[in-house]
């Protein structure tokens, strides 16, 4: 697929069919959200794969647009870890850019995603840290619902020109 087809064409999926998502395929979305910019290349992320389904019911209690959980046979949790940054206050948005890229990336392959997110959001990052064990040191930033997906979405208009300047703000 056509990187500009692959941005334009990827919808938040929230229906996917009860197969497994390939080690392989989970590797490749992983390894393309490790591959996003982050400020003076800190790479402050880790990942946690989840496929336990005690743990995806208990993170639908604590998240309320979790309920596609019950239906997705993975998740991945993006976190920001504070001791990896060496610019304070960036790992929300390279955690972002690696949440983008497991989204392209899966629908690249073929996989469905949708973006749950947890920051900035006290209560559900206090819940998530809550369940996964997290150390201080470690924000959950982002939730992606992963699996083949079980149904289609037309692709809207979303090009604005009238959000575009030039140069400055005002108009000419």
């Amino acid at each position: 697929m056509e990187a500009i087809e692959n941005i334009l064409t990827r919808r938040s999926i929230r229906k996917f069919k009860q197969e497994k998502v390939a080690e392989k395929q989970i590797e490749t979305v992983l390894k393309a959200a490790m591959y996003a910019p982050s400020a003076r290349n800190e790479q402050p992320w880790h990942f946690i794969v989840i496929d336990d389904s005690r743990l995806k019911e208990q993170i639908k209690q604590a998240h309320p647009h979790a309920k596609m959980l019950s239906d997705s046979p993975a998740a991945i949790l993006v976190c920001g870890d504070k001791n990896l940054e060496l610019s304070p206050d960036y790992w929300p948005v390279d955690c972002a850019a690696a949440t983008q890229n497991i989204l392209l990336a899966a629908h690249a392959i073929g996989l469905g995603t949708v973006w749950l997110g947890i920051h900035p959001r006290t209560e559900r990052k206090k819940a998530i840290r809550e369940i996964f064990g997290l150390p201080d040191n470690i924000e959950p930033f982002s939730l992606v619902a992963i699996g083949m997906p079980d149904e289609e979405k037309e692709v809207p208009e979303r090009f604005r020109p009238d959000r575009i300047k030039r140069n400055r703000w005002e108009e000419y």
